[in-house]
């Protein structure tokens, strides 16, 4: 049975990366620490002991020839983040003209291989002098964060059209706050939905600042995992809905309808806040989109041990990632079509969509394999058109990740990228994955029907 396959015209494809996870020289020309670079170098907190952003990709010393990698991909679009400690070193104040100056040669370098740059302000590595400060926990940091992005507005607007304010401040929040598996570390529940409001604060703030400066497009990426009850009991329906509402709706709910959603109370109990009406204010902003970062779903049940009453129960027939993700593209179609019936016809980009799997070694030939990568990719690229054949306002899509890369605390043992990184050469080889994907990109995704 053929598959239909369509696409708008302007779709936009690309890739995706992060700044600690590729860059390398953290600390160059004046760049001030971050709190990734703190977690990597203390073995009490980092899983992956060892395993440091010091030299990563090396994209900060290899900026051009990896740009033109993406060239040769056919990449329209490429979707990356600024180091904020690298533009400010104290987080606030002196600018770093040789760190800002690396992203303007960067977008510049993208802008003349006809690459659109999708910039990302903060991907997870808020400078250490700010967490001395109390980091998401201290209520300046939003207007710290305002500060950091009207210089890059300044400089930027025009030459980047399309910009993210945070991404995934769920992850942030999870990991950074409340599990302590991601830095800065902490783990406390009362801090968690502090450091999530804070960062909520911060993206309306910089909205704000840049409805006064900017002249395009401004948005939020959020990770959405969505939930599905593993029964039809009322205590694994309500569960769900509280899973849901503590990784998805959280984010969502204050940004587009200016209110927490109500499970949270009950999620939270009493580390849960009542928040000042006028910072609900500050964090409805009108967005001009929201990228969304899908990887997998969670089927929940009730689970009085589990730290918020809900439980993920893993499904025995189905397919994992290396990372122990289910691979279940329906999910992808579902969440699309969920947000545009939640929040109504914002334009979405997804964000993020990848997988970590096994992969052969470089072949003598200069090929590697990668046919597990090939088939998730072909499988939630279809999910795509079918959300638009649903009527979901989907403008694009950046793949995650143009490179194997740090892949946070468990270190470079997980492979996401189309290209092989040998992390001891730094040599770059495009995956059968990345053939597969300039295919995609040069028929608009016809490649695929069928």
């Amino acid at each position: 049975m053929s598959r239909s396959i369509a696409f708008p015209d302007d779709f936009l494809w690309g890739c995706a990366t992060a700044a600690y996870q590729i860059e390398g020289s953290p600390l160059a020309d004046g760049a001030g620490p971050s709190i990734w670079q703190r977690f990597c170098h203390d073995p009490r907190l980092m899983a992956a002991k060892g395993d440091t952003g010091d030299i990563a990709c090396d994209h900060y010393n290899r900026m051009e020839s990896d740009v033109g990698l993406m060239k040769q991909l056919g990449l329209q679009a490429y979707r990356f983040s600024v180091g904020w400690g690298r533009v400010l070193p104290e987080g606030t104040g002196r600018v770093n003209e040789a760190g800002l100056g690396f992203y303007e040669r960067l977008v510049d370098t993208l802008l003349d291989n006809g690459i659109e740059p999708m910039l990302t302000l903060f991907h997870w590595d808020m400078p250490a002098a700010l967490d001395d400060r109390g980091g998401w926990l201290n209520r300046d940091s939003a207007e710290w964060f305002a500060d950091y992005a009207r210089v890059m507005f300044e400089r930027l607007d025009g030459r980047v059209k399309k910009w993210v304010t945070l991404n995934e401040p769920w992850v942030v929040s999870d990991g950074g706050y409340l599990h302590g598996v991601l830095a800065p570390g902490h783990r406390n529940m009362f801090e968690a939905p502090i450091a999530s409001h804070n960062m909520m604060r911060a993206h309306g703030a910089a909205v704000k600042a840049y409805r006064e400066i900017g002249a395009h497009e401004i948005g939020l990426v959020v990770n959405i995992e969505p939930k599905y009850p593993a029964t039809e009991s009322a205590a694994d329906k309500a569960a769900t809905a509280r899973a849901d509402a503590y990784m998805n709706r959280q984010y969502l709910d204050p940004a587009i309808h200016g209110s927490y959603p109500a499970e949270l109370k009950d999620v939270f109990g009493e580390a849960w806040p009542q928040w000042p009406e006028e910072d609900m204010a500050l964090i409805r902003q009108k967005l001009d989109f929201v990228g969304i970062n899908y990887y997998t779903r969670n089927v929940v049940t009730a689970d009085e041990s589990w730290p918020l009453r809900a439980g993920p129960v893993k499904q025995t027939q189905a397919t994992y990632t290396e990372t122990g993700w289910e691979v279940f593209p329906q999910g992808l179609t579902d969440t699309l079509v969920w947000f545009r019936q939640r929040y109504g016809d914002i334009p979405l980009y997804v964000t993020e969509n990848g997988a970590a799997f096994y992969d052969s070694p470089v072949a003598e030939n200069g090929e590697v394999e990668d046919p597990q990568r090939i088939a998730y990719l072909k499988k939630h690229i279809a999910a795509l058109s079918d959300a638009i054949a649903k009527g979901v306002d989907l403008r694009g899509y950046m793949l995650w990740s143009l490179f194997d890369n740090l892949e946070w605390s468990l270190g470079y043992a997980k492979r996401f990228g189309i290209i092989h990184v040998n992390f001891e050469t730094l040599e770059r080889t495009p995956k059968k994955s990345a053939v597969l994907y300039a295919d995609v990109i040069a028929s608009n995704g016809a490649v695929l029907a069928g």
